[in-house]
């Protein structure tokens, strides 16, 4: 009872983490297009920014397959941690150093098209974060959820084994009863036949 009680929690927190893994994905794929935009081949800055979106779309697949197998849980959660600490690093950069990190893309765009497209990766940069933080304490919530599941199955099973073992010796001890009952009725009737017998022998030797 405890297990279907904890299965139906689950659902809920289960069904937000594959929507949320869902919109990051979308997101950590968006987030590709401004980076590309501003130059290509992208120079050292774009190619780490490039690296953090696809610790984004890694952490998105491994949260899908975590939520598939049940398992995973700690590599989903150095890949997020990874990929928000990479998140972090790069909002800081585009945002209290939006000239330097300009300067450092090297784009060949004009300077206005440049900002705009530096602004939108932070600002996807910052969406990513947010996402992926949700998605971080969700997953902590749910594996959570998931170990109570699993303790309340082992419980049942270790119950239902017990009252399993507990009917196999009520009814061994009552076999056993039987068992002697009829070896007593046996006996007494083998008794009462030997009785019958050896009286009879008696009998016809004292009227000789």
């Amino acid at each position: 009872m405890s297990a279907v009680k904890s299965r139906s929690s689950c659902s809920f927190p289960n069904l937000l983490l594959s929507c949320l893994n869902f919109f990051l994905f979308i997101l950590s794929a968006a987030s590709f297009a401004p980076v590309i935009l501003l130059r290509m081949p992208p120079t050292s800055l774009g190619l780490a920014f490039l690296m953090i979106s696809s610790m984004s779309l890694v952490s998105s697949f491994v949260g899908f397959y975590s939520q598939l197998t049940r398992f995973c849980f700690v590599t989903h959660v150095s890949i997020l941690l990874a990929s928000l600490s990479g998140q972090v690093i790069g909002v800081l950069a585009l945002f209290t150093k939006e000239a330097s990190s300009l300067s450092l893309l090297k784009s060949r765009r004009d300077p206005k098209e440049a900002k705009v497209l530096v602004r939108l990766e932070c600002g996807v940069l910052m969406a990513m974060l947010l996402m992926e933080l949700v998605v971080l304490v969700l997953t902590c919530a749910v594996h959570s959820c998931w170990v109570r599941e699993y303790e309340g199955l082992g419980a049942e099973r270790d119950a239902v084994e017990k009252k399993r073992s507990m009917r196999i010796a009520r009814v061994q001890e009552e076999s056993m009863a039987n068992a002697a009952k009829i070896a007593e009725v046996k006996a007494k009737e083998l008794d009462e036949r030997m009785r019958c017998k050896y009286g009879q022998w008696v009998k016809t030797d004292f009227e000789g």
